[in-house]
This record gives C-alpha cells, sequence and structure tokens, in this order.
C-alpha cells in the first residue's frame, strides 16, 4: 500500500485540540475523508473517520444518538445508559467508519499523515499561504479548452 497524498487543511482554533482535517489518497486509487489530527498529550495522534452511533426507541422504533435522552420521533424519555461502554468503561458513542487493522499498520498511516500535518504547518507561516481546498471532488480534471 502506498499513501500517494495527503491533504491537510489547518484548523484556526487555537484553544481546541483539533489541528486539521485530512484526506488520504492511497495508490492513487481510494481516498479517505475526514481523518482528524488532534494534539493530544505526548503529541499529535490521527482519528479516523467516524460516525455517530444510535439506537432505536422501544416505543415507536424511531432512531436517535446514544446521547439522547428523548425520541426525536415520538418524544417517549430514553434509557440514558443505552452506550455500550470501552475497556476502560467510558460509553462507547463513536464507530469508526474506515480504519487499519493492526497496529503496524495504523502506526504507518500516522506517520505520514502527522507529517504532512507538520508540513502544512509549516508552510502556512509563510507569506502568501493559501490553505488546501476541499470542495473539488478528488477525480476532477480542469477542461483544458472551455469553449465548447
Amino acid at each position: 500500500m502506498e499513501i500517494t497524498e495527503v491533504r491537510v487543511k489547518l484548523i484556526d482554533n487555537k484553544d481546541e485540540r483539533l489541528k486539521a482535517f485530512c484526506s488520504m489518497t492511497i495508490d492513487n486509487d481510494f481516498v479517505i475523508r475526514d481523518i482528524k489530527v488532534i494534539e493530544g498529550t505526548s503529541g499529535h495522534f490521527v482519528a479516523m473517520p467516524s460516525r455517530k452511533m444510535s439506537d432505536h426507541c422501544p416505543k415507536c422504533g424511531g432512531k436517535n444518538h446514544l446521547r439522547a435522552r428523548f425520541c426525536n420521533n415520538c418524544g417517549a424519555s430514553l434509557n440514558e445508559d443505552r452506550a455500550k461502554k470501552d475497556f476502560k468503561g467510558r460509553m462507547k458513542l463513536h464507530a469508526d467508519i474506515a480504519h487499519p487493522i493492526n497496529a503496524e499498520c495504523r502506526q504507518f498511516l500516522q506517520d505520514k499523515i502527522v507529517q504532512s500535518f507538520e508540513e502544512e504547518l509549516e508552510k502556512s507561516k509563510q507569506p502568501g499561504y493559501k490553505p488546501v481546498e476541499f470542495d473539488e471532488p478528488d477525480d476532477y480534471v480542469p477542461e483544458e479548452n472551455s469553449d465548447h
């Protein structure tokens, strides 16, 4: 597996632990978006894209996130302790959408993404710095001749 591109969008909020959003292209064929660079107690680390976990109301079957106290559909009161706990006893509120399945792959990805983050951070200190844009699709190819 070759990481062929990492795009880094710096976050400009100095009081937050979230430092950047990234997209990573693998083998020029596959993109993973919404990777986060987080400032931890022992340096930067990578959080893979995730989604909020949810469950269904026992009364009406409506879908609700696990922190909801009342059903979004029928308004029924929901049990507050519905989330499963992780090995440290914390509620598991999010599930990774894409993630490495072993420690070696996780370290490989994290090293490359954090390196790209640090390079973008250095570029951002230069005059005339323009932040990375994520709005363009990854397969966008500008037309050579727009006279059509």
